[in-house]
């Protein structure tokens, strides 16, 4: 009798995930990029991303927050998942799926001098390998888009802020000023916010302000309105 035929063998598939992690920086949005230490692309800036490690990682999301703490130090209080970039051509080492997540993060929980680590304007990003470019530029849409009817700009907030720096983070990612009474109104439709007892800003020019702090319930979800922050 014929001996059955064999399996047919497949090149392995490269699985790694992606992390676009984003600050503001000078009111303007900044992506956090990592200097490349191997091939292919060594000595390029890119995105934080690594392979999925099937012993220890029980979910992508584990993977990109274990790539994200390991790579940058930084544990973020915020991580979605964004989209998953795959194909043939998109890393020269073979065929390839990225699970990509975006994640924001206030600048001063910034780690000071990790080596490779720097910040770069979206408006103005320096040339990236693989498709980080593309992956960036998406995530620049989506985070602009769920700012319109959600909390998520706090995230680029330390933990305590007042109300006029919130709108002034809103209109920063946004990119368009932000009717005050407007906004104030929408911040109270999301309750993602309490007052700090007896904190208020002092030494500025204008009277002193509220302190506020993001909810325990809303300190890894998001709350959202039915219609844009501005409307």
């Amino acid at each position: 009798m014929p001996k059955p035929s064999a399996e047919p063998s497949f090149p392995t598939v490269i699985c790694t995930v992606d992390v676009v992690l984003m600050t503001l920086k000078d009111d303007a949005l900044h992506v956090v990029l990592l200097t490349r230490k191997n091939a292919p692309f060594a000595g390029a800036p890119a995105l934080p991303g690594g392979y999925i490690h099937a012993q220890e990682d029980r979910t992508a999301w584990d993977a990109a927050a274990r790539v994200l703490r390991d790579k940058t130090g930084i544990v973020s209080p915020y991580l979605e998942q964004l989209a998953t970039y795959s194909g043939a051509d998109r890393d020269p080492r073979g065929w390839s799926a990225s699970i990509v997540y975006y994640a924001l993060i206030s600048e001063e929980l910034l780690p000071e001098g990790r080596e490779g680590l720097l910040l770069a304007p979206v408006a103005a990003l320096p040339a990236l390998p693989f498709d980080h470019g593309e992956i960036v530029a998406l995530a620049v849409e989506r985070v602009r888009s769920k700012s319109q009817y959600s909390s998520l700009p706090v995230y680029l907030c330390g933990e305590r802020m007042t109300l006029p720096r919130l709108q002034a983070v809103y209109e920063a990612v946004l990119g368009e000023p932000i009717n005050k009474v407007s906004f104030r109104r929408k911040i109270d439709e999301l309750g993602m916010l309490e007052p700090i007892e007896g904190e208020l800003t002092s030494g500025a020019a204008h009277r002193p302000a509220q302190m506020y702090r993001l909810r325990e319930s809303y300190r890894r979800a998001l709350s959202v309105v039915p219609r844009g922050i501005n409307s």
